[in-house]
């Protein structure tokens, strides 16, 4: 018998939690994007008339810049899949900080409304400004509460109790 070389099965455990907590990332990084970009869609449809596809583009604005509006469907689908990678980031920091603070899965609501209030805050004056689409004008009450809206009921919150539900499972 050799020595010091783990028999074939000992990783088989450990790499199958490590896939199905991957997948559980994955899967709640789709429904965080989902809710955040069809309450946005739904927000800036009602209130200015804006189709989903300008949206998305503006999305996309953020590594082409304005040249992204006049990409049609290619960079509107290029801002969509940059939303959902967005989305997967937030997820898993949020799920990487959980597994090492108990308290973020014992307290899904609060530290998930605070989370959202902080991924707000350095999307709008760090991440946005540094980007091809620039600062963000803030200067318009109901985008701003919109904003502040989605990012703790649409993001936050509920990047908690789905990041609760991934670490649980480990």
């Amino acid at each position: 018998m050799v020595t010091g070389v783990s028999p074939p099965h000992a990783d088989r455990a450990g790499t199958f939690l490590h896939i199905k907590s991957t997948v559980r990332i994955l899967a709640a990084a789709l429904v965080v994007g989902a809710l955040d970009i069809t309450e946005v869609t739904l927000f800036y449809g009602l209130r200015n008339g804006t189709r989903p596809v300008r949206i998305f583009q503006s999305v996309a604005t953020g590594l082409l810049g304005k040249r992204a509006f006049e990409g049609g469907l290619t960079t509107a689908l290029l801002g969509l899949a940059l939303h959902f990678l967005i989305a997967l980031a937030v997820v898993a920091v949020y799920h990487v900080a959980s597994t090492r603070w108990s308290a973020l899965r014992e307290n899904p609501i609060l530290f998930g409304a605070a989370y959202g209030l902080g991924v707000y805050l350095v999307m709008n004056f760090i991440v946005l400004p540094l980007s091809a689409a620039g600062a963000p004008r803030l200067n318009v009450l109901p985008v701003v509460l919109n904003g502040l809206f989605a990012h703790v009921f649409c993001i936050g919150i509920p990047t908690a109790l789905l990041g609760r539900a991934t670490s649980d499972s480990r």
